[in-house]
C-alpha cells in the first residue's frame, strides 16, 4: 500500500510544477476527448469523467468523455475514429482488446493525435500503436499480485465474476489472479452479464453447486454490488474470502462491515487527471514524462479507508 502511496505522490509531484507553470501561459484552444470502453451501466467510470472535468478546468483545455452505450468494442472502435476525424489536439483512450482497437488507434496516430493509453492495455502495446506513454494498472500483473496475497492467506480455489468477459483485460485479471494461486482458472470464471439481478443469481448458484470454493473475486462494482447481496442471502457474508477490484461506495461498506477483505484501487481518478496535464504540457511545451505511469495495484483494506470512505465513487 505504502509503495502504491509512493508512486502516486511521485506521479503527483511531476504534475504539480507542470499545473503550477500552466497557470501562467495561456490557454490555446487545445481539445482531448477521452475514450473508455465502459458501458453506461458502469457506476466506477464516473471518477474517470471527474478527473477529465477537473484537470480540463483547471487547465483551461477543452475535454470530452466519450464511450459505446453498451461496452460493445467494435462500437468503441468506431467512436475512436470519429474522435480522430473531430480533430483534437489529443485522445486519451483505453486499450481493452488490442486486436479490435489497435488499427484506428495507430491511424489516429498516423493522422498526427497525440495519443495516451489509459486504465487498460500494457505499456508494451501502446508503444506498439504509437501512444506517447501509457498511465494505468497492467490488469495481469494486479491479478497475479492478488492471486498471491490471497495464496498466503490460506486460499486454493475461487469464484472469478466477471461481468465484462467480452474485455481481454478483464480476462486478464483473472487469470492472473489463478496463476498467483498456482492452480488453472477452467471454469471458475463465470460470465455473470451485468444486470445486478443475474449477477446475484449466478453467483448463488454457482456457490451452491461448488460448496468447496475459498474465495470470491469480483472485477469492480458492478460484479462486486450484487455479490455481497449474494453472500448476504445466503449466509457467506463475512465468512467467504471476497476481494475485489477497484473501489465504489458498496465496495467501501463491504470493507468497513468485514465482508470485503480488501479492494484493488488502480486511482482511477490519476488515470484520467494525469493524461491531460501531460498532454497539455506536451502542447504547450514540448516536454513529456521519460517513464510510463503505473497507477496500481494498490491493496485497500479496513484499516487504509478514511480518505478513501470520504471519496470513493467520486475521486477514489
Amino acid at each position: 500500500m505504502k509503495t502504491v502511496f509512493k508512486k502516486a505522490a511521485l506521479a503527483l509531484a511531476l504534475a504539480v510544477p507542470m499545473m503550477a507553470s500552466m497557470q501562467a501561459a495561456q490557454a490555446e484552444g487545445e481539445k482531448y476527448v477521452l475514450v473508455s470502453h465502459a458501458p453506461d451501466s458502469d457506476s466506477w467510470w464516473n471518477t474517470i469523467k471527474n478527473g477529465i472535468a477537473l484537470a480540463g478546468e483547471q487547465l483551461g483545455v477543452e475535454v470530452e468523455y466519450r464511450n459505446p452505450p453498451t461496452g460493445d468494442l467494435a462500437d468503441m472502435a468506431r467512436i475512436i475514429e470519429q474522435a480522430t476525424a473531430s480533430g483534437p489536439n489529443g485522445i486519451i483512450t483505453t486499450l481493452s482488446d488490442y486486436d479490435v482497437l489497435s488499427g484506428p488507434i495507430k491511424s489516429a496516430v498516423d493522422q498526427g493525435v497525440n495519443v495516451i493509453i489509459m486504465n487498460s492495455g500494457t505499456p508494451e502495446q501502446a508503444a506498439e500503436v504509437g501512444a506517447l506513454m501509457y498511465v494505468g494498472q497492467p490488469e495481469y500483473d494486479a491479478g497475479l499480485a492478488a492471486g498471491m496475497r490471497a495464496k498466503k492467506d490460506g486460499v486454493k480455489s475461487f469464484l472469478c465474476v466477471n461481468h465484462y468477459i467480452s474485455s481481454p483485460s478483464s480476462t486478464e485479471r483473472c487469470q492472473g489472479f489463478a496463476d498467483g494461486l498456482g492452480i488453472e482458472l477452467g471454469s471458475q470464471m463465470i460470465d455473470s452479464g451485468q444486470d445486478p439481478a443475474e449477477i446475484k443469481n449466478k453467483v448463488l448458484a454457482y456457490l451452491s453447486a461448488n460448496g468447496d470454493t475459498d474465495a470470491v473475486l469480483t472485477l469492480g462494482p458492478t460484479s462486486a454490488d450484487p455479490t455481497i447481496e449474494a453472500l448476504k442471502e445466503n449466509g457467506m457474508a463475512g465468512e467467504m474470502y471476497f476481494g475485489t477490484f477497484d473501489l465504489g461506495t458498496e465496495i467501501v461498506k463491504g470493507i468497513k462491515a468485514d465482508i470485503i477483505k480488501w479492494g484493488i484501487d488502480q486511482q482511477p481518478f490519476l488515470q484520467a487527471y494525469l493524461p491531460v496535464v501531460v498532454l497539455a504540457n506536451y502542447d504547450r511545451y514540448g516536454v513529456l514524462p521519460g517513464n510510463n505511469i503505473n497507477s496500481g495495484p494498490g491493496f485497500v483494506t479496513k484499516d487504509a479507508l478514511t480518505l478513501v470512505e470520504k471519496y470513493a465513487g467520486e475521486y477514489r
